[in-house]
């Protein structure tokens, strides 16, 4: 059962990194590349992904993966609070 979900922008430069490695790396992840999340005016200026439905941003795909990373990390902890 995926509980974790990363929403990216086919437009967006986070795109062009292999994410799919976060569905190997954390079980439980699936990542939803789509054609437009709306929001195109931070996809101007930042790379960025939502985390179940969290806005992960940053400068760089590198340091948005980093965060994104930091997000599933909690997110997957507070689950695991929850149980």
């Amino acid at each position: 059962m995926d509980i974790v979900l990363v929403e990216v922008c086919d437009s967006n430069p986070i795109s062009n990194l292999n994410l799919e490695e976060l569905e190997v790396e954390y079980p439980g992840v699936s990542v939803l590349r789509t054609e437009c999340l709306s929001k195109c005016g931070l996809c101007e200026h930042n790379v960025y992904a939502y985390v179940n439905g969290h806005i992960v941003f940053a400068k760089d795909p590198d340091t948005c993966l980093e965060r994104i990373r930091s997000r599933i990390e909690h997110d997957l902890a507070w689950l695991d609070e929850c149980e």
